[in-house]
């Protein structure tokens, strides 16, 4: 097999004298040398804007524009094109969607998130519910980090109108049962939004099958560039949804007196996207594709197994989220050592890892902690490296201690 590592040309970086080990990956991932050349391609020979020239370049842009989102259709299995709208990132998609059901929601209605969502997915429905007089209701969170489901089907009624959670949550690791709670959601009427920024690099996702309304995720945590998200609806929900931003691209015709707005996507879509990250996020998702996600996740989960097991023999160390159904993620704390000091150290070492609140602090609030040290893993990612930070760890636990 070949190496993975050697796809990606900024594993060989060399950080205070060691090889750069790259344990943040829920954070972004690191871009596969198709996608940087693929950007580099566009840049060099083929910019233009698209949609709107007849001119040979601007042709071209155009039809491997519309490829990545042929390409994403496929990837999470949608029913038409034309449901894949290209955003700035997940919490783009989001705040396109909150946007859109502040114009449609009114006072007494209900909106659902859980306790485990990243700020991205809190915010936007606080703004939306304070627009609206629509009131936001909280899924609770175990101890294990898990939604607490019965919590839940009290919470869901028929005054729901949008149930919101993510799918893997990013400073637990938590995998949600989003097809249990689509189905809860969907009894009682209520639309669904799942926030796959977490999932859609690590499960197989095919939203024909979990029947989901809506389903968000970004590129760069696909081993894609930066500036690129999916937001996925259904055909129907998408076309009576109010525009999200006005300008060009968006409209069929504008007038003075009135103006009529283009059909799907570009209804979502104005103005001059990232046009070369687009493009190049269908290379990202070739990778995928040939790879394969399922063979990934089982790597995945190897490392993941493997590192829970050599951090609990670490005496002091508090592993937070612990459901048995967990993404190669893993946030803990060290008794009587700060998160922060902690990454500065193992940085120093080579080690690249997240600390702080992850944009989840009430997961934080939860646990009666200001913040976790995290280890997110990927597809390229070794035993052997675990294993070096594994010593780098306790070296770190030392020299503070």
């Amino acid at each position: 097999m070949i190496d993975p590592k050697k796809s990606f040309p900024i594993l060989e970086t060399i950080v205070n004298e060691n090889k750069l080990i790259y344990f943040d990956n829920a954070a972004t991932t690191q871009k596969h040398h198709s996608v940087i050349d693929e950007i580099t391609k566009f840049y060099n020979k083929e910019n233009s804007n698209i949609h709107r020239g007849v001119h040979y370049l601007s042709q071209l842009s155009t039809k491997k524009f519309e490829e990545s989102r042929v390409a994403v259709k496929n990837f999470i299995n949608a029913k038409h094109n034309h449901e894949i709208i290209f955003t700035r990132g997940t919490t783009d998609s989001i705040n396109l969607l909150a946007s859109c059901y502040s114009k449609i929601l009114k006072s007494g209605d209900e909106i659902i998130i859980s306790e485990m969502e990243h700020h991205s997915n809190i915010v936007p429905w606080q703004m939306c519910c304070e627009n609206t007089g629509a009131k936001l209701k909280i899924v609770p969170i175990t101890e294990l980090g898990e939604l607490d489901l019965n919590e839940f089907k009290n919470l869901v009624s028929s005054k729901t109108k949008l149930v919101s959670i993510t799918h893997i949550s990013n400073s637990l690791g938590t995998i949600n049962p989003i097809k249990k709670i689509i189905n809860l959601s969907h009894e009682n009427g209520a639309k669904v939004l799942i926030d796959g920024a977490q999932a859609a690099a690590h499960v197989n996702v095919d939203v024909q099958d979990l029947n989901v309304d809506y389903y968000c995720f970004s590129a760069h945590k696909l081993y894609g560039p930066t500036g690129v998200g999916v937001l996925y609806g259904k055909e129907d929900l998408l076309n009576h949804l109010p525009p999200y931003q006005g300008g060009g691209e968006m409209i069929q015709e504008v007038t003075f007196e009135k103006t009529t707005y283009a059909c799907l996507p570009h209804k979502f879509e104005a103005g001059t996207p990232n046009i070369g990250g687009v493009i190049a996020f269908k290379k990202a998702i070739d990778f995928l594709a040939e790879t394969k996600v399922e063979t990934m996740k089982k790597h995945e989960d190897h490392l993941l197994n493997y590192a829970t097991e050599s951090l609990n023999n670490i005496n002091g160390i508090r592993i937070i989220g612990t459901s048995k159904k967990k993404s190669a993620i893993i946030s803990f704390t060290v008794e009587n050592i700060h998160h922060y000091d902690l990454g500065l150290i193992l940085d120093k070492m080579g080690v690249a890892i997240r600390t702080g609140h992850h944009c989840t602090q009430p997961v934080m609030k939860k646990f009666n902690i200001a913040g976790t040290s995290r280890v997110s893993f990927a597809y390229y990612n070794t035993t052997e490296e675990i294993d070096y930070f594994i010593l780098a760890l306790k070296k770190a636990i030392k020299m503070l201690s």
